[in-house]
């Protein structure tokens, strides 16, 4: 796979309140094979500079600053985004060739798809690549060369999710297309399915151990509103979950970029109230994958390698970095502490493993409770009610003070009194409270999920699924047994 390598241009803040905070402007990526590829190459056309030509090295203009205040969900156009650079951090750089395999995968598909993304570790690996193949190399027929490079000795199956703006007429068409992809659910035709898809667990329908292109795969078909919803306001986490950690965007689309950069911002903060005033940028994207782990009825059982959030950041930390950094970097409350940033090149570094700290205090940490998205912002609320016995009268009307927006006018989000309480609660209640309402939304829409893999996969497929995810958790195990005798 072709090196990869970030240019970062680090300056000092000029406030005195952020002393030495870098800030990050990102130039255009040097490809080992020295061509110049900008950030935008992967975005709609109307992004991309002209042949021959890179990006600007200044700075892209600050986004308005109520954009988070007031998103516009209902945009079409990129040109309709808060600045022309707006979420560019998302477009994760992998290999040339095996991203067009991947996008290769979905021209097989004539049904049509708005949105897609690769994700998993058969795009980016959970461990080093074994220096000779595995006895699974069988698992893909005939893949093309850049994938089998990619992956190396440890072939995976690779996972896709594929954002469509009508559920019912794109499986029928799918259904036309690729019957064999479905379960005997398919044969009820494309209104049941799509009910399926819709009615149960958290919107979304997987049709897994499928062979396009030689290569073996799992995609799973989300409605675009339903995919913006839980980007937005965190309803499910089910698909939030996945794209707050490094993914292969292969097709784009405004509404669900913009749904996705309230996404980040929102694991980044929550991940920020979890977490003490002094922390790694390890620990930092730690906290932020095991979001989506939390309450994971998978996670209770021998199906997943208790080593796999520190497998996911510990092998794609440089990718990690590169979704989070301006987002920390436009944060007020947060900053880098280390000595090693005082090195401009220190983020072009994948073993730096810088120290942050973060302001604790009730104002800031208030501010961040009270931007929080929407659905899960209320349900920690209803928590805080319970505890602190606030009468239902009183509590409505605190409801209705901290809502997003009226019938007159959007209200800024600033934490107020109640915010405050709770921001001010000691560290570890806060994290107890904001940890329970991440499993509780986590918990049903996963669970039911995975019960509805039944249906959608078919016993034999569910069966060969849960087979591979046991014998993943073992080999888990028995790797922690012999890390442990090393040391």
């Amino acid at each position: 796979m072709a090196a990869l390598h970030f240019q970062v241009h680090l300056s000092h803040h000029p406030s005195s309140l952020l002393r030495n905070r870098p800030r990050f402007n990102y130039q255009p990526l040097r490809i080992a094979n020295n061509s110049t590829r900008s950030l935008n190459t992967e975005t709609p056309k109307d992004h991309v500079p002209a042949p021959g030509t890179s990006l600007p090295s200044d700075p892209p203009p600050p986004p308005p600053a109520d954009w988070e205040d007031n998103p516009n969900y209902n945009i079409e156009k990129f040109s309709q985004l808060p600045h022309t650079d707006f979420g560019v951090n998302q477009h994760i750089l992998i290999d040339t060739e095996f991203k067009e395999s991947l996008r290769q995968v979905l021209w097989n598909f004539r049904a049509p798809i708005r949105y897609a993304f690769a994700y998993g570790s058969g795009v980016f690996p959970q461990s080093k690549p074994s220096v000779t193949p595995s006895s699974a190399t069988s698992i893909h027929s005939k893949p093309p060369p850049a994938v089998v490079r990619a992956q190396g000795g440890n072939p995976k199956m690779i996972d896709f999710v594929f954002g469509v703006s009508y559920t019912q007429h794109w499986h029928s068409l799918n259904l036309h297309q690729h019957r064999h992809h479905y379960s005997a659910l398919g044969s009820l035709g494309s209104g049941a399915v799509s009910a399926v898809q819709d009615n149960w667990g958290a919107g979304v329908y997987f049709n897994p151990y499928v062979t396009v292109n030689g290569t073996l795969i799992k995609y799973g078909v989300v409605n675009l509103d339903t995919l913006c919803t839980d980007l937005s306001e965190w309803s499910t986490l089910y698909i939030a979950g996945r794209l707050q950690k490094p993914v292969k965007i292969l097709r784009d689309d405004p509404r669900v970029r913009l749904a996705n950069q309230v996404n980040l911002i929102s694991a980044l903060r929550t991940a920020l109230l979890l977490l003490p005033p002094s922390f790694t940028e390890a620990e930092l994207y730690a906290t932020i994958t095991n979001i989506s782990y939390m309450g994971d009825p998978r996670m209770a059982f021998p199906t997943e390698d208790k080593s796999k959030v520190a497998n996911i950041v510990g092998n794609n930390l440089p990718h990690f970095r590169r979704l989070y950094l301006p987002l920390i970097d436009n944060l007020p409350n947060v900053d880098f502490d280390d000595a090693k940033c005082s090195n401009p090149d220190w983020a072009s570094d994948p073993s730096a493993n810088v120290r942050l700290t973060q302001d604790m205090s009730p104002t800031k940490r208030g501010n961040m409770v009270r931007r929080l998205p929407k659905a899960f912002r209320s349900k920690l609320y209803f928590q805080y009610q319970k505890k602190y016995q606030i009468p239902q009268l009183e509590f409505n009307k605190m409801l209705e003070a901290s809502s997003d927006e009226t019938s007159t006018k959007i209200n800024r989000r600033e934490g107020g009194g109640f915010e405050q309480r709770i921001a001010s609660e000691p560290p570890e209640n806060l994290r107890g409270e904001v940890s329970g309402v991440i499993k509780s939304t986590i918990g049903w829409p996963s669970t039911s999920q995975s019960i509805k893999g039944l249906l959608t996969s078919g016993l034999g497929r569910s069966w060969r699924y849960m087979g591979e995810k046991i014998g993943k958790y073992q080999a888990g195990k028995l790797n922690a047994a012999a890390s442990e005798k090393r040391e």
